[in-house]
């Protein structure tokens, strides 16, 4: 449905309005068709949001997964692809070797490669051109 809008006169009290029952009824109408809308739940989010994904090679595509894993055996540069404003990205990675992130400034903690998993959180705040991450090692 359109949004229904409510005559409201040129001046208060100028009897150009809608009457008081034609106003509430648009409400209504509107209200009614906001409350019984179909709206978005986890299971209407797509992958991007909801899925876990193993990193193949070295690039991290954003608009493939929310969560990405993997273990790393020799020096690895990570490279990130498909970055929006405002994404937010868990990688869980472990492996004893050398860990670089293009294009990544991080805020806190440090890659430990005898740690169980590294938690790294990453936010996009300007597109590709400006990211941060956060890393939490698990012992």
């Amino acid at each position: 449905m359109a949004r229904i809008n409510i005559g409201v006169g040129a001046e208060p009290n100028d009897g150009n309005g809608d009457t008081l029952r034609d106003a509430f009824v648009a409400v209504n109408s509107m209200t009614t068709e906001i409350y019984g809308a179909d709206f978005v739940d986890y299971d209407k989010l797509a992958g991007e949001f909801t899925t876990s994904a193993a990193i193949a090679a070295s690039d991290v595509d954003f608009s493939s997964a929310a969560v990405f894993t993997k273990t790393i055996t020799g020096t690895t540069t990570l490279t990130f692809s498909n970055v929006e404003t405002g994404m937010v990205k868990t990688l869980v990675i472990s492996g004893d070797a050398s860990l670089a992130m293009t294009g990544v400034t991080t805020l806190n903690g440090d890659y430990s490669g005898t740690a169980s998993k590294n938690i790294i959180q990453i936010v996009s705040t300007n597109g590709s051109s400006e990211m941060f991450a956060t890393i939490s090692n698990v012992a």
